[in-house]
């Protein structure tokens, strides 16, 4: 082990915390502001990933492009789905198996149309790096980074600087006082559904463009994005990409140091030592 070597891995894990971030903001955003457990944000995620790789390589639209075109797509789905929670009113853990049965239909979906093959979407800057000293950044992997800070930046002053982000964090906390207060909860609980689906769609744009591409890999980001969900809290997106970012970090460094296939573990060791020193999270 050498501080090269350490300082790269490092890098790595930070810029793999973006990714980890970008899935966990919307799930962090809806468990805590709607109260529902949404699953399928994982699944839309992939299906965003997917739609990118089939723009880019059969149509030829760049993958930034790509990203204006699911973001609004992924923000009606999400209306569309969260109308179905308020006709039917679904609560947190009935969330929890519904939208996991949107997740297996998404899955199958992506199966059926795309097979279940590992699929690669190359781009010119797949092998882009620069230096900074002795250490090499990808530059699809900042540029994942970069975009999670800006999202995360621009949820916060949403929620906290604004009359929409004030009347979610109220209607969230107390709906029957919002109400008297003339806070409409159903309509701005529209908005945010609907924002958590673009923001899993955006993410699975930087899927597409840094990572191998295959149905199953739905299952293995779930655990982990949970993970980084509640240790952030749920309802911060801030509190999701720093939560991110240590998982990434602690992820890296133990394939590094220690052994790759202790890694799966790291996520679920850190989130069981935050919640023996604070229950509450």
């Amino acid at each position: 082990m050498t501080a090269t070597l350490f300082l790269q891995s490092a890098v790595g894990g930070i810029l793999l915390g973006g990714i980890y971030g970008l899935l966990a903001m919307g799930l962090s955003l809806s468990w805590g502001l709607l109260k529902l457990v949404n699953l399928s944000h994982f699944a839309l995620a992939f299906l965003g990933a997917y739609l990118t790789y089939e723009l880019g390589t059969v149509h030829g639209i760049p993958a930034y492009f790509s990203a204006l075109l699911i973001a609004p797509l992924f923000f009606l789905f999400g209306i569309a789905l969260h109308s179905v929670f308020v006709r039917f009113r679904v609560k947190e853990f009935a969330s929890l198996l519904v939208t996991f049965g949107v997740t297996i239909l998404i899955e199958s979906l992506i199966q059926w149309i795309w097979s279940a093959d590992f699929l690669r979407y190359e781009t010119p800057y797949a092998q882009t790096t620069f230096r900074i000293g002795s250490i090499f950044v990808p530059v699809l992997d900042l540029s994942a980074f970069v975009c999670a800070v800006l999202l995360a930046g621009a949820a916060w002053i949403a929620l906290n600087k604004t009359m929409l982000g004030k009347a979610l964090r109220a209607a969230a906390h107390d709906p029957s006082v919002a109400s008297a207060f003339g806070i409409n909860s159903t309509r701005v609980s529209y908005i945010l559904a609907g924002l958590c689906s673009a923001i899993a769609g955006i993410a699975g744009v930087f899927i597409a463009l840094i990572g191998t591409l295959a149905p199953s890999q739905i299952e293995s980001w779930i655990g982990v994005v949970f993970a980084v969900a509640i240790i952030g809290g749920l309802g911060s997106p801030a509190g999701a990409l720093a939560a991110g970012m240590l998982i990434g970090l602690a992820e890296s460094l133990t394939m590094t140091v220690v052994n790759p296939a202790w890694a799966p573990l790291v996520a679920f060791s850190v989130l069981i030592v935050i919640l023996l020193r604070k229950p509450v999270i």
